[in-house]
């Protein structure tokens, strides 16, 4: 959960997705989630096969934003939902005992809901306001560290996350980081991923 890379096809620019996801994996992600809102379903199975068989290679965890159906059909290690997606336990019952199934959450309430529900791990935020979610409510660095200190499953801090702000999370108990367009909007994926990695490896220290 250290450095978990969430994608977005607006950042492509010049390389393909498949072409940006292989290189922060060389980067050293740990954790690779596939979001597309807008693509047809076949495309969007295609690609999540492709993913699939890339982040296998590599022995990182992949799973599928939302889409429960896709998960299953491409062979991807779980789901990441939102509150306003697939209930937990309705995925768990799809998904069998071992998928990985994230669950977005905004406060201790939520937190706790989502492990009882047999979340594996929480994505918290969003924690610094971000252009990817212009309506998301900002998450108090006091909030970020009750909801860790309150469940015992692994809590990424999502939103709004560059390699310039990541350290103002010190002492919160995140378990790691995810970020968007620091890595897929970084002229060198690589690169940044490889910093960006450094980073999260030294907020994770208590």
């Amino acid at each position: 959960m250290t450095l978990y890379a969430v994608t977005d096809s607006a950042w492509t620019g010049g390389q393909t997705l498949m072409e940006q996801v292989k290189d922060a994996l060389d980067g050293g992600i740990t954790f690779l989630q596939l979001r597309e809102k807008d693509l047809e379903y076949d495309a969007f199975l295609q690609e999540a096969i492709e993913m699939a068989k890339l982040s296998r290679k590599y022995g990182v965890p992949f799973v599928i934003n939302d889409e429960v159906e896709i998960a299953l059909k491409c062979g991807a290690d779980g789901v990441h939902v939102g509150q306003e997606d697939m209930a937990c336990r309705n995925a768990r019952d799809i998904l069998g005992p071992d998928k990985i199934i994230g669950v977005s959450v905004h406060n201790v309430k939520e937190a706790l809901k989502a492990q009882a529900d047999g979340a594996d791990y929480l994505g918290l935020g969003a924690v610094k306001a971000t252009p990817t979610k212009t309506d998301a409510r900002v998450v108090e660095f006091e909030e970020i560290k009750k909801v860790c200190d309150a469940v015992n499953i692994p809590v990424v801090a999502i939103g709004g996350i560059k390699k310039d702000n990541m350290m103002e999370l010190k002492g919160s108990h995140v378990d790691g980081i995810a970020v968007v367009s620091a890595i897929f909007g970084a002229e060198n994926i690589r690169k940044e991923t490889e910093e960006l990695r450094k980073k999260a490896e030294e907020l994770r220290i208590r």
